[in-house]
């Protein structure tokens, strides 16, 4: 239950719907329990087991109100019963499915409140689980797989939303029910009810034993759902190399050996789980049969009950029998939302380590330059950057080439504050980004990488996505910046056109001129373009060069190049190895120093 007191916070804006269910719980309870005690005058005046009231009752106080109500039946019935016996059946049977009719409406507006409740949290809490996963850093992601996240806001989500309900079960509607029908039973008969009670915590001990390991259990379940829904999301993402490699089989074992895991710990679960509705059923049954023995006893040879009361009295002791079995069902529903909840208490509750200061800054413009000093950083082993410093002037663009792994990338990263400096500092016009809004920094920068980034969606709104509510005509002009307008008028539905998943109905080009686009429509002062055109072809490398060199006139751009023939023009080239500058300056003057550019120029020559 120790997760749920956390989740329950979600259940707070629908409260009333909380109010009004245990309100129409407690009247079902109540009518649960009146439906078999009003049987008891009834049955005792058709039997003639007691002397007729002849004189109709009169109304003394609240503190005579149940015996004038029991008096009035007695009247009522007697004096039915008296000219027709028949027409006292038809007043038993009649009043018996007024109460049953009563219980059964408020069962009804119970469970019609509990579902505002149900998925409003559901919603809430899906809604909470996607603003942390969008808001935790990408630094989360490279630990984590995609699929188990998934998982956690699909089936997991929904396991609690199965929980909450069996919660508010056991500790609302069934113990109510269970105590009006057992306070009715001790005022038919004490001792009977005592010996009764004699069972309860032998059948309380053999279903906690028997739900002792579920949360485990279903852990376990649910963690293999994220493994292969991870596969599967692996596989779809990389399907054509998949088939390229033809790695169908490699992967088919993978997903195999995965629902063979989740086959196994389901049926034991399942197992675990199913076993608890016959054995409750069973010792129901046998306290049932007990009772039947020693309450027939008190009948028929000690004469200390009623026969009458006893009828009544099996009756209620029936009725307990449905919400025990529904507290046994509903522990088991928690032990199983327990398991649920942790994994999403998980991730609401991961601490995110970059975070908008107090007070923090909002930056409405870029004035002189973007500066990082002594910045250092790693990830997990080797340092990726070492005391690295580097001015890039308003208006000026600057590159960034090196080898794989020289730390071109984590600068990209650093700017746009995906991740945070773990030494120095980075400022924007002398302000420490770190003292800013995250929003407000990266309204300033447009980014551009190596991997075209779209949505299944039209053309227009993934162009959109840089500057939402821009005009049709501010859309068009920011694809013919970047070289797009021509092929989207050809296809079938211009910019209405559907891309497909992740853009795969378009070429490479296009996506990439798709993502340039987007960037300038955003217009933002500075631009970040990582490696933009190392997965084109020549043909299509000529247009997407040309849109982006367009599209940096005028702006500040940081450009981390892959291919150097892309970056000639740039005013200040940086040359890194390991984290560190080894060399910096113009295209011409790094070829006339043949140094480490010029030997990197000469690589790319003899590779062409």
């Amino acid at each position: 239950m120790k997760y749920f007191r956390k989740i329950l916070r979600f259940a707070a804006p629908y409260r009333r719907y909380g109010a009004l269910n245990i309100l129409f719980n407690i009247l079902y309870a109540l009518f649960s329990a009146l439906s078999f005690v009003a049987l008891i005058p009834m049955l005792e005046v058709l039997f003639e087991q007691t002397k007729p009231i002849e004189k109709a009752p009169v109304y003394t106080g609240i503190g005579q109100l149940e015996s004038y109500i029991k008096d009035s039946l007695y009247f009522k019935m007697g004096a039915v019963a008296s000219e027709d016996k028949m027409q006292a059946l038809v007043w038993v049977i009649g009043l018996v499915l007024v109460l049953f009719l009563l219980k059964n409406i408020f069962n009804y507006l119970a469970m019609y409140f509990i579902t505002f409740l149900r998925n409003g949290v559901l919603k809430d809490l899906r809604n909470a689980l996607y603003d942390k996963i969008v808001g935790l850093p990408v630094s989360y992601y490279s630990e984590k797989r995609k699929g188990d996240v998934i998982a956690r806001i699909t089936s997991d989500v929904l396991e609690i939303q199965h929980s909450f309900l069996s919660v508010l079960e056991l500790i609302v509607r069934e113990p109510l029910t269970i105590l009006f029908t057992i306070g009715a039973m001790f005022l038919i008969s004490v001792k009977l009810t005592l010996f009764v009670f004699i069972f309860i915590p032998l059948a309380g001990f053999l279903i906690s034993r028997i739900g002792k390991t579920l949360k485990r259990k279903s852990d376990r379940v649910q963690q293999e759902q994220g493994t292969f829904l991870s596969i599967v999301e692996e596989t779809l993402g990389g399907l054509r190399v998949i088939k390229a490699f033809t790695a169908e089989n490699t992967f088919g074992r993978r997903f195999r050996a995965s629902t063979s895991r989740f086959f196994r710990f389901s049926n034991s679960l399942l197992n675990r789980q199913n076993l608890a509705s016959p054995v409750g059923e069973f010792l129901g049954i046998l306290v049932i049969g007990v009772l039947l023995w020693f309450g027939g006893r008190m009948v028929l040879v000690e004469g200390t009950l009623d026969a009458s009361s006893f009828i009544a009295y099996m009756g209620l002791a029936y009725n307990i029998l449905t919400p025990a079995k529904a507290i046994s069902k509903a522990s088991y529903g928690v032990k199983k939302g327990n398991a649920a909840a942790d994994r999403v208490l998980e991730i609401l509750e991961t601490p995110n380590p970059i975070q908008d200061p107090q007070d923090g800054r909002v930056l409405e413009g870029f004035e002189s330059e973007l500066r990082l000093e002594g910045v250092s950083f790693r990830y997990d082993g080797e340092p990726v950057l070492k005391d690295f410093s580097l001015a890039i002037p308003k208006g000026k663009t600057v590159a960034l080439v090196g080898h794989s792994g020289s730390g071109k990338s984590t600068i990209a990263n650093l700017v746009t504050r995906f991740y945070d400096v773990q030494q120095g500092r980075i400022t924007l016009d002398g302000v420490d980004i770190r003292q800013v809004t995250k929003a407000s920094l990266r309204k300033l920068m447009g980014l551009v990488t190596q991997d075209s980034i779209l949505f299944n969606d039209t053309v227009r709104n993934n162009i959109l996505l840089g500057l939402p509510g821009a005009s049709q005509e501010a859309v068009e002009a920011a694809a013919r910046i970047a070289n797009a307008h021509e092929f989207i008028a050809q296809l079938p539905q211009g910019y209405d056109t559907p891309i497909g998943d992740s853009g795969n109905k378009l070429s490479g080009g296009q996506k990439q001129r798709l993502s340039i686009a987007r960037a300038v429509l955003k217009n933002p002062p500075i631009m970040i373009l990582d490696e933009a055109t190392s997965a084109l072809d020549t043909e299509s490398e000529r247009m997407v060069q040309d849109a982006l060199e367009k599209m940096m006139q005028g702006r500040t751009s940081l450009v981390i190049a892959h291919r150097l023939s892309t970056i000639q023009h740039a005013d200040l080239i940086v040359v890194m190895q390991k984290g560190a500058i080894v060399e910096a300056g113009t295209h011409r003057e790094l070829l006339e120093a043949k140094g480490a550019y010029c030997r990197l120029v000469e690589m790319q020559q003899l590779a062409g």
